[in-house]
């Protein structure tokens, strides 16, 4: 963790803190950088799914075993 000085608008904190539930800037950025995170990680799982990167579904093999 480390301590910074930023500028922020305080009319986008108060958007931020209602959506998010958070009081106080800090409680608020931390908030919505961990939103920020996890939208991505959500981006990239459906990524993954509609490419199938990595799903081994043209595999019979792979296949065979999901229908025990």
């Amino acid at each position: 963790m480390r301590k910074t000085t930023v500028a922020v608008d305080d009319d986008l904190i108060r958007q931020a803190e209602a959506i998010l539930g958070t009081r106080g800037i800090t409680a608020t950025v931390d908030a919505a950088l961990r939103e920020v995170t996890r939208v991505a990680a959500r981006r990239a799982a459906i990524d993954d799914l509609v490419l199938r990167d990595g799903l081994e579904l043209d595999d019979p093999e792979v296949m065979a075993g999901a229908w025990r």
